[in-house]
């Protein structure tokens, strides 16, 4: 079952129940929809799972901003229906690596490329994101690279 089949049975079954995720899951499948169409106007083939997943990860990126925003307006009833959101979202989305992994994963690229200093920084990142695929919060991959390859070991 792609991604997009997951997403939309999810929506079925909680439309069935009555449940307050089909609004956040029809949210999803919209704005999969909606990049289907722009991607279809630039001239890409078909919706694939890599193209739903870029999509989950902007929707979890969003509301994850938009907690730390309301929490800063002390909006507590804001921030729990965003945080009961973003736990839908993370359902769908790959298990996150933890810092230990992740920071293995960033000396074995710096070994590779021979990175030594804060000049080898965006390099290194480009190749970590592209080994770990969105197995990482980019924030996170970028204070791990910051701290192996420039700031000291």
């Amino acid at each position: 079952m792609t991604l997009i089949e997951s997403i939309e049975t999810a929506w079925k079954t909680a439309a069935k129940a009555r449940d307050p995720k089909k609004d956040v899951l029809a949210g999803l499948k919209a704005d999969v929809k909606n990049r289907q169409i722009l991607d279809k106007v630039k001239g890409a083939g078909p919706a694939d799972d890599s193209l739903v997943l870029e999509v989950l990860k902007k929707a979890a990126k969003q509301r994850r901003e938009s907690i730390v925003e309301y929490q800063k307006a002390n909006r507590q009833d804001l921030v729990d229906k965003e945080q009961a959101g973003l736990g839908t979202i993370e359902t769908f989305l790959p298990a996150q690596m933890g810092r230990e992994e992740l920071t293995s994963i960033v000396r074995a690229v710096a070994a590779e490329l021979g990175a030594v200093g804060p000049k080898d920084l965006g390099r290194t990142m480009k190749a970590v994101m592209e080994r770990i695929k969105g197995k990482a919060d980019g924030k996170i991959v970028q204070e791990v690279v910051k701290a192996e390859v420039a700031g000291g070991k």
